[in-house]
């Protein structure tokens, strides 16, 4: 796959039509210790296979340390800014998840990015409409992705 542009739309009514389609794959994006360790110290998960990269390789069945899950998860949010645009949109909310699978570990200096296909676009009964879209987290390298999850997001013009 290769790195896509930004599906744009002028609407919502637009969007609809992009239902079941790959929107593309995100550029990749590397996870730096420093982002694990940032990352530690805004959750307070300071495990030592994350933060201690010397333990880490010593006694980690991983070889080394690894991005939390959370972490890996997280960057969707700037991957999928690179896959979609509605330019009608005022207000977009994360709405959650209905399945997440982490599925391979990231390790520090690792590189992952994101695929996408817009599973379902669907009326809100107040205005707007929730996306649901099927997202893959690959991890450079390997042929298992780090992370695989259902979004739902919510759109408002």
């Amino acid at each position: 796959m290769t790195t896509s542009t930004v599906v744009r739309v002028p609407d919502l009514a637009a969007l609809k039509a992009l239902e079941g389609q790959f929107l593309g794959t995100s550029s990749w994006i590397e996870v730096t210790q420093q982002r694990i360790d940032t990352f530690a110290d805004a959750t307070g998960d300071h495990q030592w296979i994350h933060v201690d990269p010397e333990r880490a390789r010593r006694e980690s069945p991983f070889g080394g340390p690894v991005a939390h899950g959370y972490l890996s998860l997280s960057l969707i949010i700037p991957m999928w800014d690179e896959l979609l645009g509605v330019d009608s949109v005022e207000t977009a909310i994360n709405y959650g998840l209905n399945k997440v699978r982490f599925t391979s570990p990231v390790p520090a200096a690792g590189r992952v990015r994101l695929s996408a296909t817009l599973k379902q676009v669907a009326d809100l009964p107040k205005g707007g409409v929730q996306v649901t879209v099927d997202g893959v987290i690959e991890l450079e390298g390997s042929e298992r992705p780090a992370v695989v999850a259902e979004a739902i997001y919510r759109f408002f013009e």
